[in-house]
């Protein structure tokens, strides 16, 4: 009986092989993979939760209009202060897209951004098995669920391609793959900040070159003599240097990107910058996905340096930062995948035997995909609905009153709003939005702090400047100055509705 029932199973389990195995069924599987985000984008419109996209899209506005790079405080109250702005490329392809879409452009791009970190995750994944690599990528895209439209998306593409690109060069033994990284780097400086986080990535492949090496020369026998020429690689890199001080703001460019990405203000202010509390299953998931990575390496006895010493230090980048899991999620579904292929040689035969008909799939996979995006991006509402839909978020209708009534400047705001009001109500320059490295630590330590309630109010310039505020109606502040009797007798309620409040000095 035992028998026969192991015989069925083995039957069962063949036939189920020969059904996922079916081309339509790959073909199905991999087009949903890829779609699934951007269907759900299409759905929910997601993309105008992040403040930060208001201001990314004035600038690029601005940027078309004046043909040149901002150097200043744009839009804000400190219109004289020197700015870098890190994401310039970025604020101009939201500024051509929304010429194209309107308001449309926003949850446009997010859905482009979503199928293309799944096509990236799908690829790492990829080293002979197509289940395997769906599965990682649905993986990835589970842990990494909560992204919005910002640059960061760029940084998180480019540092996937990057790892791609690594990998192949250790995989093959071959420098030229090394090549096209600073062509990638000179894009990635232009775009985001955080090619800082591929610089460290790149020097991690550095280090774990220059020490397998030195372990070669020393006698070391688990490790063979390197292919890689030192010369060489070292020349790579210090062309990734030099792209990335092709911008318009050279040298200037390092220090703004890291106070903009790892200021003390973040992570004393923002949630995104704390460790985490492990609340989410998400992050539970990420801990067994590198978990299983170092699992991984360990079973097969790895001497790789590159991996172990890219799962390590990005472990305790990611673990610190939750807005930083992708950087150890992408090379941990990359090294699940190598320990996924038992042999170099079973490898080969099992990427050779699921790319029969690629050569017609990979065409019409991509066309299902762009359909879908594209039916995707028509179902989304005009300008107008999607402004009445962001009201209920931002302060539209108090907007409306402010101008309306051409209430005095300047203005004090709530921080989450700076970026909204930047781009909804540009005449009133704002006293704090997202662009920390503009506002420097001290000040933006200081607006955090009175409005926080642990400062005195008159130690804020800016709010004791201010002839207008606008504010949450249930924020600290805005109970401190309607119900205290000093404040009380100061500034009068002109205006409110279950979004925001907006006071006026007496």
């Amino acid at each position: 009986m035992a028998t026969t029932n192991v015989a069925a199973n083995v039957v069962v389990a063949r036939r189920a092989h020969r059904v996922l195995d079916r081309v339509p069924v790959r073909i199905a599987a991999l087009a949903l993979l890829l779609t699934a985000a951007a269907i759900y984008e299409s759905f929910h419109i997601t993309a105008f939760l992040n403040n930060n996209v208001w201001w990314h899209l004035r600038t690029g506005l601005w940027i078309l209009q004046q043909h040149t790079f901002p150097r200043n405080g744009l839009f804000s109250q400190y219109a004289d202060k020197p700015w870098v702005a890190c994401s310039w490329g970025f604020d101009v392809l939201m500024a051509v897209a929304y010429k194209v879409l309107g308001l449309r452009a926003i949850p446009a791009l997010l859905m482009g951004f979503k199928v293309a970190l799944a096509v990236v995750t799908f690829f790492l994944g990829w080293r002979g098995s197509f289940w395997c690599a769906v599965v990682l990528s649905a993986t990835a895209q589970y842990v990494m669920v909560d992204l919005l439209l910002s640059p960061m998306l760029f940084s998180i593409l480019f540092f996937g391609i990057e790892l791609l690109l690594l990998l192949q060069s250790r995989e093959r033994n071959d420098v030229r793959p090394l090549f096209w990284l600073p062509l990638l780097f000179f894009f990635w400086a232009n775009l985001h900040e955080q090619f800082l986080n591929g610089l460290l990535l790149l020097g991690v492949f550095l280090a774990a070159e220059g020490a397998e090496f030195l372990l070669h020369i020393s006698g070391a026998s688990a490790f063979p003599e390197p292919k890689h020429s030192l010369a060489k690689i070292g020349a790579a890199a210090g062309l990734c240097v030099v792209a990335t001080l092709l911008t318009p703001y050279s040298f200037q460019l390092y220090a703004n990107a890291f106070q903009t990405a790892y200021s003390k203000v973040l992570f004393e202010n923002f949630q995104e910058m704390h460790p985490m509390a492990f609340r989410r299953p998400q992050h539970y998931v990420l801990l067994l996905l590198v978990m299983a990575a170092f699992f991984a390496l360990g079973r097969r006895r790895s001497r790789d340096l590159f991996k172990f010493g890219v799962l390590g230090i990005l472990a305790m980048l990611a673990f610190r930062v939750q807005r930083d899991v992708w950087c150890v999620v992408l090379p941990a579904i990359a090294v699940i995948a190598d320990a996924v292929t038992e042999g170099e040689h079973e490898a080969e035969a099992r990427t050779a035997k699921n790319s029969i008909g690629w050569k017609w799939e990979k065409p019409l996979v991509a066309v299902l995909v762009l359909a879908v995006l594209l039916g995707a991006i028509l179902r989304i509402p005009n300008s107008d609905v999607l402004m009445t839909q962001v009201s209920p978020t931002f302060p539209v209708k108090a907007c409306d009153f402010i101008r309306a009534n051409r209430l005095p400047g300047p203005l004090f705001n709530a921080y989450s709003w700076g970026g909204f009001l930047i781009w909804y109500l540009p005449e009133y320059p704002v006293a704090m939005d997202g662009r920390l490295n503009l506002y420097g630590d001290e000040s933006s330590e200081r607006y955090f702090k009175v409005t926080e309630g642990t400062e005195r109010l008159e130690t804020e310039p800016r709010f004791v400047a201010a002839n207008t505020i606008l504010l949450e109606p249930k924020s600290g502040l805005m109970k401190a100055l309607t119900t205290l009797p000093v404040l009380k007798a100061q500034f009068r309620v002109a205006y409110q509705d279950d979004v925001a409040a907006v006071l006026v000095r007496q």
